[in-house]
Order: C-alpha cells, then sequence, then structure tokens
C-alpha cells in the first residue's frame, strides 16, 4: 500500500489518526513545512490540492523557487557487513564506493517495477 497522493509535480505522505478520526498529511521534497488535512478520504485529497495551489501562489508572490534545492550529497547508514561488501565489490571492479552506490542507485531506479515488487513482497 502507497500512503502518498501526488498532485501536479507534488507528492505527500499520508497518514490516520485514529484518536482524532482524521487523515492528514505533508507535502514531501519541500523546504518548507506544508500540512493539510480532511476527515475523509474525499476532503484530504481536496485539502491536499488546496495546499499543494496556496503553496505555489505563495512562492510565486516571494518570487522563491517552490522545489527544495538538492544537494547530490546525503548520508546513508548501512551497517559495517553492507559497508564492508560494497566497498570490496567497489575495490574489486576499481571504481570508488561513491561511484558504486551512484550505479546502485541509478540501476533501482531503472528498474522500479522489479524493485517494487521486491520491496513488497519480499
Amino acid at each position: 500500500m502507497n500512503d502518498i497522493l501526488q498532485y501536479k509535480d507534488y507528492i505527500a505522505s499520508i497518514h490516520y489518526n485514529s484518536a482524532d478520526e482524521v487523515f492528514y498529511g505533508k507535502i514531501l521534497g519541500i523546504d518548507d513545512l506544508i500540512s493539510f488535512e480532511g476527515s475523509s478520504v474525499k476532503e484530504l485529497k481536496k485539502s491536499f490540492k488546496e495546499a499543494v495551489e496556496d503553496y505555489i501562489k505563495t512562492c510565486e508572490d516571494l518570487g522563491k523557487e517552490p522545489n527544495k534545492t538538492y544537494k547530490g550529497t546525503f548520508n546513508v547508514r548501512v551497517g559495517t557487513e553492507l559497508h564492508r561488501d560494497a566497498a570490496l565489490f567497489a575495490a574489486s571492479n576499481n571504481i570508488s564506493l561513491n561511484d558504486f552506490v551512484k550505479t546502485a542507485i541509478d540501476f533501482a531506479l531503472l528498474n522500479k517495477d522489479g524493485l517494487n515488487k521486491f520491496l513488497h513482497h519480499g
């Protein structure tokens, strides 16, 4: 199950709070914190679309780029054995660990369907 909504080029994570009986979410991939909620799925979707439109308009009014600026670097914790195995594989193929990780990510994204099946049906 994907707990996401998509509208235009924006994606949001969604959740349900059983105590308050409300669906809520936040827009992902932007520098700002934009959240929304609704008491039904229909209301949640409407609230999400309104939040996206409001965010785009606010950014426009401020002369600000609405999307997150990705710097191209991030830290990943993989555990010592995986780190060692990846480093050995990279070295034995005469590439840097960084290039190996970039290639692995690129490969995974090029094979999204197979990766989704693997992730969700193990």
